[in-house]
């Protein structure tokens, strides 16, 4: 067997090596961690009898106890290959998919178990899997069965105890009084973004145990969560001086050292956290935005944080990923900590496929849902109410209705309500997180459109009060959750009915329309395009038809029709920059340049990393006498590695001016001025002010 590992194969080779080695003796090689030692032995007794599943099932606990699945996971597959059956490799490559929160977990334990059925890892896994699902009920109900096989399992009595603590319960017949188990309840607490009480589990674990590197690293990376980076590197230099080297310790160590990368800002609200390569341009936006969703959400919400919120923007998204490890069902763009976010910088991402506001407001209200219970809000209602209020601050900022989407539902694929976290936590398909957001986000929608924004904020203090789905449904909605289901489900059929009906004949129209652009055809472009567009209004990403209607217009002369059409883009949602600044150039040459610069300054919630962008904006607002606005713009192209400095810095001067703030304005004189000292024009300007300012102090004395 050819095993590439990167724990065990960097080693040195070691001066004791057993000869004719036996299991007994690599698993207390592996007990007395030695772990060199251990793999060396299982490796040599491969060598010899490479038809032994045994050996092979050893291994790859032993590779997967190191960090290593994807090695561990081959040498499962090959212990399969020997005895497809095997109950150790089944449950192992069961494990890898319950730390990858994979779907197909639960089924490999199943099948782990029907092979072995006094298993009680497999027991003790299927627990974990239903308590990760929120389901108490079956989670005490599998944990039961586990101790029925091994009355002293330790994991079992963790899972006990913690559905015991999670209900705030201070004393529970179940503690386990071991490391791993106090480990085990920190995993759930995480799960359930109660940091601080995950904190002090994972502290006990190693209290207990002070070599159990997975408690400790655990414990450093929600340290990191929030925002104590000193014992966050402590902990984690721990682990990797003692070899524990999983991706989560290492890139968590990496991504602390490059803090000295970032500047903060503070206000009274608001901490923001920012590259020093970009926080000049940036600042200006984001602040301006903290504050005004925290004062939205401060009425909204009707309650009062007592502390700044802090928000880290990454424009390396890698670096955005690691605060992202080992939680399920997160956003790809942004997460929240507390009264921390964390979130992707627009830099970090292509042009037009990240709405940087909308990520900002979805998880600035996480602070709030999460703050108001105490942590005890439902992955489903929290991830649906910030989904809610995306679009419930501007119409266009939310996702729209995509393909995954109108499969689910012509599919019937939809989750019951009272399940919706499985759907987060373990999607049984790659797609279904993303369903599960949407879904949770229109569930959200229909109640406050049929029971109102009150109805929300009363089911927010239910599940505050530690009840679960079916029981604030039934108290706030007065039905069965069943009953709800049917209710929505109709409801948001009919209301996507046309979409979902009409689907493959749009997609069979798009692709004839494309062609079509191709051959330059586009009298039958605008025909075929004005036909399907409204079958499937909702799509606005690549190649839409809006585009492609727009740019057959425009060859064949009908510049207004070619605006009417980026207008319906636009107000729907699309995101191209490219596409939007072509729609502000139509709507300046027709005389509207109000509407240019709202279409302009739309797209400084999307990509506001294009000095054109606000050059562009700037000089609209200027001449429609907007000052702050043209301010903020010639700032940014000033802040942002401008090609002509000195027009920069004028141009910021003029719009100071504007805005009777001439001493900020001749500091920009003088910036001009120094870059190219001729500048006539920053000259003139400076000139004026200082006389204007001469005459004003005469009239004062």
């Amino acid at each position: 067997m050819k095993q590439v590992t990167r724990l065990f194969a960097a080693a040195p080779l070691l001066v004791f090596v057993l000869s004719a080695q036996t299991l007994q003796q690599a698993e207390a090689l592996w007990k007395a961690r030695r772990w060199r030692d251990a793999y060396n032995a299982l490796t040599q007794l491969i060598d010899k009898h490479p038809d032994n599943a045994d050996y092979k099932e050893r291994l790859g606990r032993l590779l997967l106890d190191h960090n290593q699945p994807e090695d561990a996971n081959t040498a499962f597959n090959e212990a399969l290959e020997i005895k497809k059956d095997h109950a150790g490799a089944l449950l192992g490559l069961a494990l890898i998919a319950a730390d990858e929160f994979n779907g197909g977990a639960a089924d490999l334990a199943r099948k782990a178990l029907a092979s072995d059925p006094k298993l009680v890892e497999a027991q003790e896994l299927m627990a974990r899997l239903a308590l990760e699902d929120n389901n108490n009920t079956k989670a005490i109900s599998e944990a039961n069965k586990a101790l029925s096989m091994d009355p002293n399992s330790v994991q079992a009595k963790a899972i006990l105890a913690t559905i015991d603590w999670l209900a705030d319960k201070k004393e529970t017949q179940w503690d386990p009084h071991a490391a791993k188990g106090y480990e085990t309840a920190g995993h759930f607490f995480t799960l359930n973004r109660r940091y601080e009480e995950a904190i002090q589990y994972y502290r006990r674990a190693i209290a207990m145990d002070p070599q159990l590197y997975s408690a400790r690293s655990q414990l450093g990376i929600n340290l990191m969560r929030l925002g104590n980076s000193d014992e966050a590197y402590q902990q984690l230099k721990t682990c990797f001086d003692n070899e524990w080297r999983d991706h989560a310790t290492n890139n968590s160590l990496m991504l602390i050292e490059s803090y000295k990368k970032f500047v903060t800002f503070k206000t009274d609200r608001t901490i923001l956290v920012l590259d020093k390569k970009e926080a000049e341009l940036l600042r200006p936006y984001f602040e301006a935005e903290m504050e005004r969703a925290i004062a939205t959400y401060e009425k909204k919400y009707k309650m009062k944080l007592d502390h700044p919120v802090q928000v880290e923007a990454y424009p390396d998204h890698a670096d955005f990923a690691v605060r992202t490890l080992g939680m399920p069902g997160l956003g790809a763009l942004g997460v929240t900590f507390g009264y921390s976010v964390a979130m992707d910088s627009p830099s970090g991402r292509k042009p037009g496929e990240f709405h940087w506001a909308s990520t900002m407001w979805h998880e600035l209200s996480h602070v709030f849902t999460l703050t108001m219970t105490n942590h005890r809000v439902p992955r489903w209602f929290t991830e649906g109410l910030a989904v809610h209020e995306e679009t419930a601050v501007s119409p266009e900022w939310g996702d729209r209705l995509g393909p995954d989407e109108i499969a689910a539902i012509k599919d019937h694929k939809l989750l019951p309500v009272a399940e919706l976290d499985r759907g987060f936590i373990h999607p049984k398909r790659p797609e279904q997180v993303v369903i599960s957001y949407f879904q949770a986000g229109r569930i959200c929608d229909f109640i406050n459109q049929k029971w109102g924004w009150d109805t929300l904020l009363a089911m927010l203090h239910d599940f505050g009060n530690d009840d679960d789905t079916p029981t604030v449904i039934r108290k706030e909605l007065k039905m069965e959750p069943e009953e709800f289901d049917k209710q929505f489900l109709a409801a948001l059929e009919a209301q996507t009915k046309r979409v979902v009906d009409n689907f493959d004949e749009w997609k069979k129209g798009m692709k004839q329309i494309a062609e079509m652009s191709k051959t330059k055809d586009y009298g039958a472009v605008i025909k075929e395009g004005t036909a399907i567009r409204d079958l499937y209004p909702d799509y606005v990403e690549e190649h839409s038809v809006y585009e492609l209607l727009a740019a057959a217009y425009k060859e064949k002369g009908d510049k207004p029709a070619a605006t009417a059409e980026l207008e319906r883009y636009l107000k729907i949602g699309g995101r191209n920059p490219a596409t939007i600044m072509t729609l502000d150039k139509y709507l300046e040459e027709a005389g509207r340049k109000k509407e240019a610069a709202e279409a302009l300054d739309r797209l400084n919630y999307i990509y506001p990393m294009d000095s054109e962008l606000h050059q562009r904006l700037g000089a609209l607002w200027f001449d429609q006498g907007n000052a702050a606005g043209a301010i903020r713009e010639f700032h940014a192209v000033a802040a942002h590695n401008p090609v002509d400095p000195a027009q920069a810095h004028y141009d910021l001067a003029r719009a100071y001016h504007l805005n009777h703030q001439d001493e900020q304005a001749k500091d920009e004189l003088l910036a001009a001025l120094e870059t190219a000292p001729g500048y006539r024009q920053a000259q003139k300007l400076l000139l004026e002010l200082s006389e204007s300012g001469t005459q004003h102090d005469t009239v004062k004395k």
